[in-house]
């Protein structure tokens, strides 16, 4: 019998994989290059000729986070066409499932925004691009939905979205995700639905 052969996954795999699980566990500041290659089973060396500095594993790790993101606003686009209220509370089910999980420690963008100060920072320069586009895309379900004042109404759901995902850090984790539903819920419902197009 022939033994099967594991294809093992390249270096700058394995570097990524470990650099995301250490930063979102421990903070960008609270994890050096050593302890990365060794989770990715590799070397410091090996690492510094996939990424010339941390900075840049740093950058890398927060571009993969927002597509990610992305991905999932465009799977609720596609399962929700023509339904911008329901996209809309389909990402903070999203957000709301998350917040339950024993391993979450809230939103990486936020987590890194404190410990990446300079704004000039090609880490930080991501994580506001990414933001910028988000809110864009809020804003324009928002206005899709018919919601007056589209833009306010955008920033008042952002707020209550990464709110949640603070206070669930430090506070009622285990409500967090309910109470974060049941405000949007509410944020929606209250807003005005467009007029029906007459016969």
């Amino acid at each position: 019998m022939k033994e099967q052969k594991t294809t093992k996954v390249p270096p700058r795999e394995r570097i990524l994989a470990a650099a995301e699980e250490l930063f979102y566990r421990e903070g960008i500041r609270g994890v050096g290059v050593e302890a990365i290659a060794a989770r990715a089973e590799t070397t410091k060396m090996a690492l510094y000729r996939h990424f010339e500095s941390k900075d840049a594993l740093v950058t890398e790790w927060l571009r993969l986070e927002a597509a990610r993101e992305e991905g999932v606003l465009e799977r609720l686009a596609a399962e929700h066409p023509g339904d911008p209220r329901a996209q809309l509370l389909g990402w903070a089910k999203y957000i709301a499932e998350r917040l339950s999980g024993e391993s979450d420690r809230g939103c990486p963008f936020l987590n890194s925004v404190a410990e990446l100060p300079d704004r000039n920072h090609p880490g930080r320069q991501v994580i506001e691009a990414h933001k910028s586009a988000y809110t864009r895309r809020v804003g324009a379900l928002c206005a899709q939905a018919g919601i007056p004042e589209p833009e306010a109404a955008a920033s008042e759901f952002i707020f209550v979205i990464d709110g949640a995902q603070v206070c669930a850090q430090n506070m009622d984790k285990e409500n967090a995700g309910e109470r974060l539903l049941r405000i949007v819920r509410r944020l929606l419902e209250e807003a005005p639905r467009p007029a029906a197009p007459r016969r």
